[in-house]
């Protein structure tokens, strides 16, 4: 198959799920890209985080339209604290990478990061019943909060991903529908906050022109779609579609890492 075509694809679907359950998408496209291998790691980071951020940019656009309910006392802090840690993540992608003399272990690494992470949200998302959750509310420590997701985001080339709703789950309290939208304003933020760095530094990969087109369309096309199905599906459906896709996520990247 063309790879413009699976781009395309990987991108579209990963987006709608992205939209739908407030986790960016980048999670799903990064570990598909990088098992075709049809760019270096740092290039597929940067496609991935470009998707994202424009379907993130839609939807945030979206909501604020609709007047949909956004929490920025908390939500605000967390994004700044998401976009530094995003820069630290970046740096120690970078410094991971320049020290070592094999590309695919710098992948292996991130896979296996990824793998861990996911399956650690599976485990909280499947007891989060029985689990009591907080109400954090001091901007500091909100702040702090959103610089370890940013720097684990950024360092696996996700942008963002369903560590955001296991989070905003348990020390903020938000039921699935206000987690996803919230999860998609800090999606947003650190993406924006990543792209300036890599422009500002001078250290965008090669790529073609292409992919930057298809991948920004598959983004925002995704978005589209992803919106309308959340809002005509329960929040319960929402939470299944989810842990459906972390299963998945953590499999493959267990798999990959060690293969």
């Amino acid at each position: 198959m063309n790879i413009n075509i699976i781009l395309l694809l990987v991108g579209f679907l990963a987006s709608v799920v992205g939209a739908i359950c407030g986790i960016g998408g980048g999670v799903i496209i990064k570990p598909v890209l990088d098992s075709i291998g049809f760019a270096k790691a740092d290039t597929i980071s940067f496609l991935s985080g470009l998707t994202v951020l424009c379907m993130s940019g839609y939807s945030m656009i979206k909501s604020l339209i609709n007047k949909e309910k956004i929490d920025l006392t908390t939500g605000t802090p967390l994004a700044i604290g998401a976009a530094f840690g995003g820069i630290a993540g970046k740096r120690l992608f970078n410094m991971i990478k320049s020290n070592s003399s094999n590309p695919s272990l710098v992948g292996g690494v991130q896979a296996l990061s990824l793998g861990i992470a996911t399956l650690l949200t599976l485990i909280y998302t499947l007891k989060s019943k029985n689990i009591k959750t907080k109400k954090v509310s001091n901007p500091f420590v909100c702040a702090g909060i959103g610089l370890v997701l940013g720097l684990m985001s950024s360092f696996m080339g996700i942008g963002g991903g369903p560590f955001n709703l296991a989070v905003l789950s348990y020390f903020f309290s938000m039921e699935t529908k206000e987690a996803g939208r919230s999860s998609l304003y800090i999606i947003l933020v650190s993406q924006i906050f990543s792209l300036l760095t890599t422009f500002v530094t001078k250290s965008v990969p090669r790529y073609q022109p292409i992919w930057v087109i298809i991948m920004r369309s598959a983004g925002i096309i995704g978005g589209i779609v992803g919106r309308n199905i959340n809002k005509k599906i329960s929040a319960q459906t929402v939470n299944k579609l989810f842990m459906f896709v972390i299963i998945g996520i953590s499999i493959f990247n267990t798999y990959k890492a060690f293969r």
